[in-house]
Parts: structure tokens; C-alpha cells; sequence
């Protein structure tokens, strides 16, 4: 049976993030995508020029209305923009019995922030503990928490410990932030730790790549059940997808990658 997917997310005009790159992401992992708006942004391959929040009660009607109707076996959430929609999103969350996964979206490719400062605590104290997989990368993990950016592997066991105290069943910690020629991710649970390791790849084009990692993986958890296998599905995924990222031709700055590679 084909799982369906629910993105809650902000929309990308140039496709290579956003509501855009989860629906490509989704569909190529065998998933059905829906979505629910949470913003509309200016932005392209070179940055973001602006954001129109969309009215928190109007994005929970959307996503109510999905689940009125349609049987939802996971839920993605990326880009919220303030504490009045993190918390709305919450409110209409709450007590469903569904897969989630928490893409901390705070701040863009470019250095853009897209989660106003004041709602990383709304953040951290509603949606964390609905979380199934909260997936961070290094800033993200650091904002959080409040702490500095880990700059080692052990640093990042120390905030995924800390994270995964703050009420998800299970963080995947990205280490794409860290210097040297591998991106290891991190994956904790309360059964253990597990390293999902790729030697990096040398390119620009890496536009939407958490937006990306964390759609599949929301597809990938509906589909296998288990967080373990999910992620080294997703994290599979997104490698071959910014290996073939450069076959592209898209924009000036960060290009986004290659969502149907496996289709070219």
C-alpha cells in the first residue's frame, strides 16, 4: 500500500526546498504527497528576499482537513516561521496517532533566518516531545540547545544525548557541518547509537537538502517502521541525489539536487 505523506512546511519558488523538494522527495520514496502551507517565500538558487507567514489558524484547517479525510501514516514537518504557528501545528498534532518527523528548519542555505528567535522555544517545548525523529543539523542542534556549535563527534553524541532528553523517540543528528572529507549523521535512541557515514561529495549544489533527508525519511519510516532502517534509506537517498546534482543546471548559487535521479 502506498503510504501517504503530510509535508507541514513553507513553499520555495525555485523548487530546491520547501513544500517543493518534500513533494519531490516523497513521491520518489514511494510516497503519496500532501501539504500543508506554512509560508510563502521570495527566495532562489542565491537566497532568501522574504516571507509571508500564513495565518496560524488557516494552517491548521489545513492539515485538520487532511486528517478529516485522508488517512495520513506519516507527518514531515520543516519550516514554521513564529510561535504562533509552531504552536498551532501542535495543538492539531496532539493526540494523533502518527509518525513525526521534526526538521528544524531556523535558518536557509544562505544564512537566511526562517524561525523568528522567539519561536525556537515554542519549538523545543511543544513539538519536540511529539517528535518520532527530530533531524538537526549542527546549527539547528546548537540553537536548541543553546549551546555552541559541536565541532567533533563526540560533541555531537553530547547533543543528541541532550536533545533526545528533550522528548523525541529519536534524533538524527547531521554532521555535514563538520570539517574534513565525511559527513557522519548521527542516529540515537533510547536503544542506542548508530553512525550513517558517506564520504562527502564535492559539489555547490546542496539547496534543500535537509528538506530532502527529511522527506524521505518520513516516507521511509511510514513504509519500514523502523527508525534504523528508515534512515539509511533516506540517508542512501540523498547521496545519490547530490551526486547527481550537478547534471542539473539550476540557478546561480545553490543549486538544489537531483530529487528523480534514479529516473535520469
Amino acid at each position: 500500500m502506498t503510504p501517504n505523506i503530510l509535508s507541514i512546511a513553507g513553499s520555495d519558488p525555485s523548487g530546491g526546498a520547501g513544500i517543493q523538494a518534500d513533494i519531490k522527495a516523497i513521491s520518489a520514496n514511494g510516497g503519496y504527497a500532501m501539504a500543508a502551507l506554512t509560508a510563502l517565500t521570495i527566495q532562489n538558487t542565491q537566497g532568501v528576499r522574504g516571507a509571508q507567514m500564513i495565518p496560524p489558524d488557516f494552517v491548521a484547517a489545513q492539515v485538520a482537513a487532511v486528517f478529516d479525510d485522508i488517512r495520513v501514516d506519516a507527518v514531515k514537518i520543516g519550516m514554521l516561521g513564529s510561535a504562533e504557528i509552531t504552536a498551532a501545528v501542535a495543538d492539531t498534532l496532539a493526540g494523533r496517532d502518527v509518525p513525526i518527523v521534526l526538521d528544524p528548519v531556523m535558518v536557509a542555505k544562505g544564512g537566511d533566518r526562517l524561525l523568528a528567535a522567539d519561536a525556537v522555544a515554542a519549538l523545543r517545548d511543544r513539538l519536540l516531545p511529539l517528535a518520532t525523529i527530530l533531524t538537526p543539523n549542527l546549527p539547528e542542534a546548537a540553537d536548541l540547545l543553546d549551546a555552541p556549535q559541536a565541532d567533533s563527534r563526540d560533541a555531537m553524541q553530547d547533543q543528541a544525548r541532550a536533545l533526545l532528553a528533550l522528548g523525541p523517540r529519536a534524533v538524527l543528528l547531521k554532521g555535514g557541518h563538520l570539517a574534513g572529507g565525511h559527513s557522519p549523521d548521527l542516529l540515537l535512541t533510547a536503544d542506542g547509537a548508530e553512525w550513517l557515514d558517506s564520504p562527502r561529495i564535492a559539489t555547490a549544489n546542496t539547496h534543500g537538502t535537509g528538506c530532502t533527508l527529511s522527506s524521505a525519511l518520513a516516507t521511509q519510516l511510514a513504509r519500514l517502521g523502523d527508525p534504523l532502517a528508515a534512515a539509511r534509506a533516506a540517508k542512501a537517498y540523498i547521496r545519490a541525489a547530490i551526486a547527481g546534482a550537478d547534471g542539473l543546471d539550476v540557478g546561480h548559487g545553490h543549486g538544489p539536487v537531483d530529487h528523480f535521479h534514479a529516473w535520469r
